[in-house]
């Protein structure tokens, strides 16, 4: 698959969900109220790079994410969450960690560069230069602690890698390849332990 534009050739990941259709699905664990009857999950004393403590829940009906980045017509990149078991919360909903509810923070080589309460994001071409680059989306309850499987992170990683070259003469776009439902493997997106989430296919121009 190719992207092409003058003078950058982008390579773009898209990252799918583990299992299942993407979008938001249903929270099972909700009382009838639309509010979980007990406290979501359990604390692990495993914490992330700022210091938010794992909160693991089962694997059945727990949280995914995948993550998509395209380039856009400007130099930029639109970056696309697609959620499983998950809704985003909105500001001012409370700081208890309900199942199934929270924010994403999404990471740009190891840095956070956004709060995301919607799965749609912009990146400047100016934040994203010349060379290979990670993007991650990792959920988060509303507590601030950090959905986990398996003692992993529920997050998910796309790699972007953006070099010069001559213009193509042929400018037509090709859609991004996707890795399919269920092929997603565990990926180590910050140079730690793997969240649950994976790169999918890689195309280039």
């Amino acid at each position: 698959m190719s992207w092409t534009r003058s003078l950058i050739t982008a390579l773009a990941v898209c990252v799918a969900l583990g299992a299942g259709s993407a979008g938001c699905g249903p929270d099972e664990t909700r009382g009838q109220d639309g509010v979980s009857p007990s406290p979501a999950g359990k604390l692990l004393n495993e914490r992330d790079e700022e210091g938010s403590p794992y909160r693991e829940v089962d694997e059945k009906g727990a949280p995914a994410v995948g993550v998509q980045v395209t380039p856009d017509s400007e130099g930029g990149w639109d970056v696309r969450l697609t959620v499983r078991n998950f809704r985003f919360t909105p500001d001012g909903a409370g700081d208890r960690a309900v199942a199934g509810r929270g924010l994403a923070h999404l990471e740009l080589n190891g840095r956070r560069v956004a709060l995301l309460r919607t799965p749609q994001y912009h990146l400047s071409a100016a934040s994203v230069p010349r060379g290979t680059h990670q993007v991650t989306a990792r959920l988060y309850a509303d507590d601030g602690s950090v959905w986990a499987v398996d003692g992993e992170p529920v997050e998910s990683t796309a790699d972007i890698t953006v070099s010069e070259q001559e213009p193509s003469p042929d400018p037509s776009v090709e859609p991004i390849a996707t890795t399919p439902p269920g092929q997603a493997r565990a990926r180590d997106g910050r140079g730690r332990r793997g969240g649950r989430g994976s790169p999918g296919t890689a195309g280039r121009a």
